[in-house]
């Protein structure tokens, strides 16, 4: 094991009792008001830890709530989870001031600053005029991102995107987006193959 990863595993398990208060903190508030909405608490308490600091001790707690977070993970200044079954694979990327709902994001993604990825579309009920908004229930669903994407900042990802696929700053994604394509605009639609972009050897 080199020298760097040995630095890196001891400020993880340095970061791990950092946390310590604010997981049993979770695991209080999950028993009284549910994962997801003690998750959401947290990760407000968290998001404004700064500089590497807060990178280290925001992934060892979202190690231990998440369904599933890679130790390899990266969450910046300003990121709240609001759902504790969302999926983060090895090595994805999550720049500031993000919000993440249920979503499985692959290895290697790449997600900017100030990108929304709630539960899906039908994050609230809208049909009965007689009810607010507010009391209608919702069906939350998974968005999954593709190993390898990138998602430009401010966009909004409420569909699936593909491996290796680029969306826009700014995009809204409302329907799924294919693998190896860049896709941009409001809705999101794809205006390019990345294999269009390659340099002839």
């Amino acid at each position: 094991m080199t020298i760097r990863r040995l630095a890196k595993s001891g400020a993880f398990w340095a970061a791990t009792l950092l946390v310590i208060p604010s997981l049993l903190s979770y695991r209080l508030r999950a028993l009284a008001l549910g994962r997801h909405r003690a998750l959401e608490g947290s990760t407000q308490a968290l998001a404004f830890v700064p500089g590497i600091l807060g990178q280290f001790v925001r992934r060892a707690f979202l190690v231990r709530v998440l369904d599933s977070c890679d130790r390899s993970v990266t969450v910046e200044h300003g990121t709240i989870f609001s759902r504790a079954d969302a999926r983060l694979g090895a090595d994805v990327y999550i720049g500031p001031s993000c919000h993440v709902g249920l979503a499985h994001l692959e290895k290697d993604v790449l997600i900017a600053a100030g990108v929304h990825i709630p539960s899906g579309p039908n994050t609230h009920g809208i049909g009965d005029l007689s009810v607010p908004i507010r009391e209608q229930p919702g069906t939350p669903c998974i968005v999954r991102i593709g190993a390898g994407s990138w998602i430009g900042s401010a966009a909004v990802v409420m569909a699936d995107v593909g491996r290796d696929s680029v969306v826009g700053a700014g995009s809204v994604v409302t329907r799924p987006i294919g693998d190896r394509v860049i896709a941009a605009g409001v809705p999101a639609r794809v205006v390019k193959r990345r294999e269009q972009l390659a340099r002839p050897a």
